[in-house]
């Protein structure tokens, strides 16, 4: 019993999480359809043999003359046409079908189109293009032949099972008869090969012929066979979902395939998902609110049988707390597209609302709507005041939609104010709305300026502009300008911009500055020049740094002096003489750069006299190596 009991529940699960996705959030409108239609018109005045077929099989031409110079056009351009030959054939031939073409077609053609299913077959989609050439010429094909395509069919699936070859031998497997019944067995294989996307989508590599392709074979091949849908109802979804994605499609054939393959999920009543959206922009009055939804199939077509009961949960989206529960909707079109509600009951506030409705216990679908109300202005006052605040505010109030008939006058010592309280005219509370700007006009320049009315802690909008200081904005330039009040929102009905008044504004004309005298030619060159030296230090510093800097080199010859200089070793070999005469070259150098050369000179000079000091030290170095071994080796043999 426990096992049971488990096993039914799972069943819940599954069917609920099914059933919560059985809708889609759009079908093919009318819009599409006519832009399809105009893409089948272009295909058939195109000069690709594809796109005639697919287009004639969408369209009809009735223009006997359009249809004479068709019928000759097919033909030119299946010879030159680049395609397969079984290919190219089958749109020859279905099109000539479709166009109901009187002309014969070439006899060598249709021979070799007969013999065609004698010859070894060498894939899945020649196979499929053969089957129905044949069957679009109305010829029957023997048991014994089917027998043996499906036999040969059979062995290609076995080494191609890409998506491309699963897809035409399931169509090719629909026209075969029970001879074809073993791919059945395959459908699970290329279904599993579908790619999701963002958790929305199912759709194959390849595209959208591709996906039309496999989906309109393995629901024929379930259909001819009586087998079960080849997807769930929540992949049915999925894949409704990118079909619908795919409907600017540009091409004859895209338009096709996606219009059969939506045909097809919608054809299958277990599976198939259906459309349930708002009619209109999904705002309602407050003052009638009804909730108004269509119920069509992935074409927008009625759906059979009709949904017989809808009803509706209300929600407030901004703190989710529920409006209502069951609200019924009721059918409002002969042909059970429409259902309305009547909300007028439930006295919905201004604001957005979420809508979770449910059809028939097996679909659901989530709609988002907005109420809009009314804003009315309780009251307005506008005046002049002195800016340093020395006199009395001169207020006047206007009613709405009226203008004050006088015309205030503000000069640059004065502030012009205005003031206005805005109530939801459905329970007279003040209310706060998106947009709330004062706008100034001047009609004989055609200039305006706008300003932000600010909404203070008693939410009234209140509006203060120093005319002396606003003088630049308005380019000093006085004159009569028109005040505006607008007042925008989106979940308002009733926005406006209100005329309330004119005013006299007089500003005082700013100092002109002297213009500055044009300099006219060449300008001087502008020469690099390094950073000018620091001053140098008095002499007295100089001399005495000059001085401890000596010191050492005085103190080495007192020294040698006293202790004698053992010149024994020093020998007057080029290398010698070379390595001291160039590291005494280098401190003069240094001592120089002291006095004039800058680090750019110094360094220039310094580079070719540190090379032969090196090379002549390192000669010297070496010499005193070998004569210290020579002297080694000596001593050890006397020894």
């Amino acid at each position: 019993m426990f096992k049971l009991a488990l096993t039914l529940l799972c069943v819940l699960c599954a069917l609920a999480s099914t059933w919560s996705a059985r809708t889609v959030d759009s079908h093919l409108g009318p819009k599409d359809l006519t832009r399809l239609q105009k893409v089948f018109v272009d295909g058939l005045s195109s000069n690709d043999l594809q796109a005639i077929f697919f287009a004639s099989q969408n369209i009809e031409t009735t223009d006997a003359a359009t249809k004479e110079t068709l019928c000759k056009k097919i033909l030119t351009l299946h010879e030159e046409s680049k395609l397969n030959n079984f290919e190219k054939d089958y749109y020859l031939v279905g099109a000539n079908r479709n166009l109901r073409c009187t002309t014969k077609l070439p006899e060598s053609l249709l021979s070799k189109i007969y013999s065609s299913l004698d010859s070894q077959l060498g894939t899945t989609q020649e196979i499929y293009y053969r089957i129905v050439t044949h069957k679009a010429l109305g010829v029957q094909i023997s048991e014994a032949a089917q027998t043996k395509v499906a036999k040969r069919l059979q062995e290609l699936l076995k080494t191609d099972d890409s998506l491309s070859g699963l897809g035409y031998g399931f169509n090719a497997a629909v026209e075969l008869g029970q001879s074809g019944s073993f791919v059945a067995n395959r459908i699970e294989d290329a279904i599993v090969q579908a790619d999701e996307v963002d958790g929305k989508l199912l759709q194959f590599e390849g595209g959208l012929s591709i996906t039309a392709l496999i989906l309109n074979g393995a629901f024929g091949v379930a259909k001819t066979y009586n087998k079960p849908a080849p997807v769930t109802a929540e992949q049915a979804v999925k894949f409704a979902n990118y079909l619908l994605s795919r409907r600017s499609v540009q091409t004859a054939k895209g338009a096709h395939v996606l219009i059969e393959a939506l045909k097809t999920i919608s054809g299958n009543e277990k599976i198939a998902p259906i459309c349930i959206q708002l009619i209109g922009n999904g705002q309602l009055e407050a003052q009638s609110p009804t909730l108004n939804v269509a119920v069509v199939d992935l074409l927008g077509k009625p759906l059979s049988p009709a949904v017989q009961s809808i009803n509706a949960k209300i929600l407030v989206k901004k703190d989710n707390s529920v409006l209502a529960e069951k609200v019924q909707l009721a059918s409002k079109s002969s042909d059970k597209t429409t259902y309305a509600a009547d909300l007028s009951s439930l006295k919905p506030a201004r604001g957005i609302y979420q809508v979770e409705l449910n059809a028939n216990g097996v679909y659901t679908q989530k709609l988002q709507l907005k109420v809009l109300g009314r804003v009315k202005v309780q009251s307005l006052e506008v005046g002049i005041a002195e800016s340093d605040a020395s006199a009395a505010t001169r207020k006047q109030s206007v009613s709405f939609p009226s203008k004050l008939k006088d015309t205030l006058s503000a000069d640059s010592t004065q502030k012009l104010l205005l003031k206005a309280v805005l109530i939801d005219e459905s329970n007279s509370k003040p209310i706060t709305v998106h947009q709330a700007f004062v706008r100034l006009y001047n009609k004989e320049t055609d200039k305006e300026i706008i300003f932000v009315a600010e909404q203070d802690s008693s939410k009234a909008y209140k509006f203060d502009m120093d005319v002396g200081n606003q003088g630049k904005n308005f380019n000093y330039q006085s004159g009569v300008y028109n005040i505006y009040l607008t007042v925008g929102d989106a979940s308002l009905s009733n926005s406006f911009e209100w005329l309330l008044a004119d005013v006299q504004l007089k500003f005082n004309q700013p100092d002109k500055d002297p213009k500055p005298s044009v300099v006219r030619g060449a300008l001087p060159e502008i020469v690099h020049q390094f950073r000018v030296p620091d001053k140098r230090p008095p002499r007295i510093v100089s001399d005495i740094f000059t001085g401890l800097c000596i010191t050492p080199l005085v103190l080495l010859f007192v020294f040698w002096g006293k202790l004698g200089i053992n010149v024994s070793n020093l020998s007057l070999s080029p290398s010698t003489i070379g390595f001291h005469v160039g590291f005494g070259g280098i401190l003069a150098l240094f001592f120089v750069f002291w006095l004039q050369l800058n680090m750019f000179q110094t360094l220039r000079l310094l580079i070719p006299i540190a090379v032969f000091t090196f090379l002549c030290g390192n000669r010297v170095l070496r010499r005193l190596y070998a004569q210290r071994t020579s002297n080694i080796k000596n001593a050890a043999g006397t020894s």
